[in-house]
């Protein structure tokens, strides 16, 4: 692993606390997150040889998910946290599996233009701010090539009166507004209840 950002930005810790980091895997299990991340894969209609970046990649839960199912493409992911990504590091390798995973931030992705086919992200849209939304999303069009493919799962929220302007912007159709006006052609989305974190919206959408 190597840090890629050329500046430190704050950031929210997976579980929102470090010291909750050994319950991740816990949380991951008994939500029902991994029947998301499978139909997230399935969303991609990946391809042999193809490369896949997982913004957010946290302890790697869906990097690995998606190399079981496709040990022929490249597996790329990216986390502000350390701690997360030795534990994703050591998850993939048990796994068999290989990825490049690097310290940076989804505002700031340190690949070239047009170098991935899929770009993923999980339940990690909504830990930013109004901004580094636009960004991230800015980011992710600039990284994908023509016709590549963002996959993006976030919590759903329900506006009940004062919020944050960050969770607010998970209102309702908030997200896929946001994600068209980045430069993307979006499915409709696709709502599915957890056991924890209420509702997921998974978002498909293609650069166009």
């Amino acid at each position: 692993m190597t840090e890629v950002s050329s500046q430190e930005r704050d950031y929210l810790p997976g579980m929102g606390k470090h010291y909750l980091l050994p319950l991740y895997e816990v949380v991951h299990l008994v939500s029902g997150l991994a029947g998301v991340h499978d139909e997230m894969v399935t969303s991609a209609g990946l391809r042999s040889g193809q490369r896949v970046l997982d913004v957010g990649c946290g302890t790697g839960n869906l990097l690995r998910a998606t190399g079981k199912r496709h040990r022929d493409v490249e597996l790329f992911g990216v986390d502000p946290d350390l701690k997360m990504l030795a534990r994703a590091e050591r998850k993939l390798r048990r796994a068999g599996l290989r990825a490049k995973l690097d310290k940076g931030f989804a505002q700031e992705l340190a690949f070239p233009d047009a170098s991935f086919d899929a770009v993923f992200s999980s339940l990690m849209l909504h830990h930013l701010d109004t901004p580094s939304k636009d960004e991230m999303l800015a980011e992710v069009r600039r990284v994908l090539r023509p016709g590549g493919v963002l996959v993006l799962a976030d919590a759903v929220f329900h506006d009940h009166g004062p919020a944050k302007d960050h969770l607010r912007d998970n209102v309702g159709d908030a997200v896929p507004k946001r994600i068209a006006a980045a430069g993307f052609t979006a499915e409709p989305t696709r709502m599915r209840k957890l056991r924890m974190f209420g509702t997921v919206g998974i978002e498909v959408a293609k650069v166009h």
